[in-house]
């Protein structure tokens, strides 16, 4: 029997068991492959279990007490994923996300997600059609979709391997692109632009990189079934990718208030999800929110028009009015040339 076909049989054989099975039993059931002696069965055996664990599935060995024996278990709640129990309505908005994604062309773990999409058809009772939904990735021109697609594969499988990183980066703080060895902790899709997030080896700390200014990525393929480095467990990649332009990290983060009138006071929640929202009555609705970037967030309350103002701190009110400014003698420039001509 060849190591593949040990494995899964090995795999069906701990899932059916109810109680722990001894090493014994183990090779009574494989006695062409952990037959012979002892020692030589068990290094085979270590070896197939070593490649178990590293492959997700949450074997573990039990001493017996009066109510069980010794022996190889299976944690089951670990194992099995729990159900969804999803409605047709959110099926069908899970399906047109994934759909997007995979349309896109710039998405990592295409076939994985080809396959769940599949299921999800399935289970939904009955046939989904296409949806027309489009994913925008602003940031990937139309000739990098293929080299960035691969590059995104690529840190796919070094995130899940933990495997270490050398890129050639292109910064725009930088004129010249800079050589990295990254350990790779995450991805991020984030307004149209996929981010990794991880341990820059350069820089001796936590960065993050834009995938589509990746210009060479090389992942290490020495041991390959051995972990470089461990994810922190405290990381978590919402705290150092930003959702909105406010949150990039250039300063130290600031409270901002926001005075919000007219329609904005009813769609303050959704224009700045996560802000503590303060209903002053009279369509009137104060929003406060911690921000890194100013002008992320200046440029924001400018496209929101008049019914967005500026409470403090005076130096978030002093940046709005700056940009304003600049704004306005631009149009002022543009309408003295027309009216020139």
């Amino acid at each position: 029997m060849d190591r593949t076909e040990r494995i899964l049989d090995l795999v069906a054989l701990l899932l059916d068991a109810r109680e722990p099975i001894s090493w014994a039993e183990l090779r009574e059931h494989f006695p062409a492959d952990y037959g012979g002696s002892d020692d030589a069965a068990e290094r085979k055996f270590e070896r197939d279990k070593a490649e178990l664990v590293e492959l997700g599935f949450p074997l573990t060995y039990v001493q017996g007490d009066d109510e069980r024996r010794d022996g190889y278990i299976v944690d089951r709640d670990a194992y099995y994923l729990p159900e969804a129990d999803l409605t047709k309505e959110e099926l069908a908005v899970l399906y047109a996300a994934g759909s997007a994604a995979l349309a896109s062309g710039v998405f990592p773990g295409r076939d994985d997600l080809a396959h769940a999409l599949r299921k999800i058809g399935f289970f939904a009772g009955q046939s989904l059609p296409t949806p027309r939904v489009r994913m925008e990735l602003g940031a990937v021109q139309e000739g990098q979709v293929k080299e960035v697609s691969a590059r995104l594969e690529q840190l796919w499988d070094a995130c899940a391997a933990r495997k270490w990183v050398e890129i050639s980066y292109a910064s725009p703080k930088h004129p010249n692109a800079t050589q990295r060895r990254v350990d790779p902790y995450g991805l991020a899709l984030r307004r149209g632009v996929w981010t990794l997030v991880g341990h820059c080896h350069l820089r001796g700390g936590l960065r993050t990189f834009h995938v589509h200014r990746v210009r060479e990525l090389k992942v290490n393929t020495a041991r390959p079934r051995t972990p470089d480095f461990q994810v922190p467990e405290d990381f978590s990649l919402d705290s150092h990718v930003a959702y909105f332009p406010w949150q990039h990290r250039f300063h130290e983060p600031v409270e901002v208030v926001l005075r919000l009138s007219g329609t904005l006071a009813s769609r303050a929640s959704g224009l700045f999800p996560g802000a503590t929202l303060e209903p002053m009555g009279e369509g009137l609705t104060l929003a406060k929110l911690r921000v890194s970037f100013l002008d992320g967030l200046a440029r924001f309350c400018l496209s929101l028009g008049a019914d967005c103002v500026v409470e403090g701190p005076e130096s978030a009110r002093s940046r709005l009015r700056e940009m304003a400014a600049r704004v306005a003698n631009r149009h002022a420039d543009a309408l003295e040339g027309k009216v020139t001509a």
